[in-house]
């Protein structure tokens, strides 16, 4: 009897289904050699997780900010899988935290400190995130399907999702590239900086370095907001979403409208929880992982609101979504005093007053949209609830602790809303009227007298803006 002629009891699929026989009796790699190649693919998905959450703040364009939060998230996850298998490879020490090679160093680092979007969707999406998916292919051909099965169930998952990623990225660049996408120069630097790492996964010979062209200078985190041509007016607060919603003389079908801006303004959170994560060194990787994942919770809510004004009809372009929040806390606040603010603003979310009364608001409108954007809405809270308690409130004696010294952080931030008029930057025109009535309109209704009298603007209804919440 040979190999390719065995057989199982009744020719049942053999080996679970994993591999034939043939596959199965390759030695494949060696543990070291797994080990090793896994550590470079951990190595370059956490440095692609930090590129993606590092850029996302100064990103002006909305999609590709909202892209870079859920390809960031899928980098942290599948981080921590890599962790995991490694782990149960090898004891600890694991090394997980030494860079396997000082030249794929560089190629990450030239791809972080790119200068423009064009560059660094290119680096990302056309170079880094296809040579990985080559090399975990590559790796599973070599491995043993049976004596390396979890490595290679490992890699399976990560490669799906990848591959969505690559997809996007090749949607994006074949949009870009007749307004602006880099020149042959750029492609070449970076595949010789790959080349000289032997490849993604060090197994092709070491190419000599061409050395380093835009990290040169070491890249430095960018935290004021970038906002596209669609945001004209960032400055805006002539508009207080909170104080209408909590009106009891307004109906709740507007209210509906006014959540989907708070929903859609949410736009800011992942570009302040950006500026957290990327300035705050030493913690264990599930604090990344966790506070990745809550970046893009909300960067899923902003697209909710988006969603919401699409399908109500209304061009959400005339909505004025300020940038004032992410943009007083990272300029004014250090990392931790940003997730004080963050966790003392969700704290604020959990009464009956906070995400449970905007759900009911939307059930009462028989809104069903609305009410399915609001309740995943909520329920994300739970998660985010269990983040700051992990990771913000662990550091203080007691949570009541944490949420005052929260409140202390939250009020240094000063919003120079007076000066930002003054200087010309806003009028803070109260946009409200012209986009219900644009509502009204797709509703069949005529518009509410008093909804369109009501005064909205933050100078009318909160002098001091100290209890504006961030969208939550």
């Amino acid at each position: 009897m040979s190999i390719e002629t065995y057989r199982t009891l009744y020719d049942l699929p053999a080996l679970a289904g994993l591999s034939d026989f043939p596959a199965a009796a390759r030695p494949g790699l060696s543990v070291e050699e797994s080990v090793r190649r896994l550590k470079r693919f951990h190595y370059a998905l956490r440095r692609l997780h930090g590129v993606l959450v590092a850029r996302i703040t100064a990103e002006p364009v909305y999609e590709i900010k909202m892209g870079f939060s859920l390809h960031a998230h899928y980098c942290a996850e599948h981080v921590s899988a890599l962790r995991g298998r490694v782990g149960e490879m090898r004891e600890p020490p694991l090394g997980l935290d030494v860079v396997p090679d000082e030249t794929l160093a560089v190629f990450f680092d030239e791809i972080l400190a790119a200068p423009a979007t064009s560059e660094l969707i290119a680096g990302i999406y056309l170079h880094a995130i296809p040579a990985l998916i080559a090399a975990m292919k590559k790796y599973a051909g070599d491995a043993n399907p049976l004596a390396d099965a979890p490595s290679r169930r490992v890699l399976r998952f990560a490669v799906l999702e990848l591959e969505d990623v690559a997809a996007w990225g090749a949607e994006v660049v074949k949009r870009l590239v007749a307004i602006s996408m880099p020149g042959a120069e750029w492609d070449q630097h970076l595949r010789a900086c790959l080349a000289a790492a032997g490849g993604m996964d060090g197994t092709e010979p070491a190419a000599p370095s061409p050395g380093r062209k835009f990290s040169a200078q070491p890249y430095r985190y960018d935290p004021v907001p970038g906002r596209d041509e669609r945001f004209p007016d960032p400055y805006n607060m002539g508009v207080n979403a909170e104080v209408f919603l909590h009106d009891a003389d307004m109906p709740a079908l507007p209210k509906c409208l006014m959540m989907y801006y708070r929903r859609i303004r949410e736009i800011d959170v992942p570009e302040m929880m950006s500026s957290i994560i990327t300035e705050t060194k030493g913690k264990p990787w599930n604090y990344y992982r966790d506070m990745t994942r809550q970046l893009w919770d909300e960067a899923r809510h902003a697209m909710m609101g988006e969603v919401g004004f699409v399908a109500a009809g209304v061009d959400w372009r005339k909505v004025m979504i300020n940038f004032t929040w992410s943009l007083g806390l990272n300029t004014q606040l250090g990392p931790k005093e940003r997730h004080g603010v963050l966790y003392f603003i969700e704290q604020g979310q959990m009464p009956k007053t906070g995400k449970r009364y905007e759900w009911e608001v939307a059930v009462m409108a028989e809104e069903k949209l609305a009410a399915t954007f609001q309740d995943f809405d909520w329920a994300d809270e739970v998660l985010h609830a269990r983040v700051g308690r992990d990771w913000y409130v662990s550091e203080f004696e007691n949570a009541k602790d944490a949420v005052e010294w929260g409140d202390k952080c939250w009020s240094k931030v000063l919003m120079g809303w007076r000066e930002w008029r003054e200087q010309g930057l806003t009028q803070h025109r109260n946009w409200w009227p012209d986009v219900y009535r644009e509502a009204c309109a797709q509703w069949k209704m005529e518009p509410d007298p008093k909804v369109l009298a009501y005064s909205t603007s933050y100078e009318a209804t909160r002098a001091d803006l100290k209890v504006l919440p961030a969208s939550g």
